[in-house]
């Protein structure tokens, strides 16, 4: 994966989009030698926000899970836990 120093990139913007889009590059830009931002293909970005959904799928049927084996606690009584 490419790094680009942040500074270089505004004034290379168009060819680092190009490479992107249409080489399927990965590019990381950095400021000051630290890794700041990655540009991706937009391929990617939705493959990553499909593996975010499963996860949160999987998340809310385990928390539906344990709420059918221990059931709820009300609004009053978190309060109250809560000091609220």
């Amino acid at each position: 994966m490419a790094t680009v120093p942040f500074s270089e990139a505004r004034t290379h913007l168009t060819d680092i989009v190009n490479e992107v889009a249409y080489g399927g590059e990965r590019i990381i830009l950095t400021r000051k030698g630290k890794q700041l931002v990655a540009i991706i293909p937009l391929a990617d970005l939705k493959t990553l926000e499909m593996i975010e959904n499963k996860v949160d799928l999987e998340d809310a049927k385990k928390a539906l899970r344990v709420i059918e084996k221990h059931g709820t606690v009300s609004w009053e009584d978190t309060k109250h836990e809560l000091g609220l």
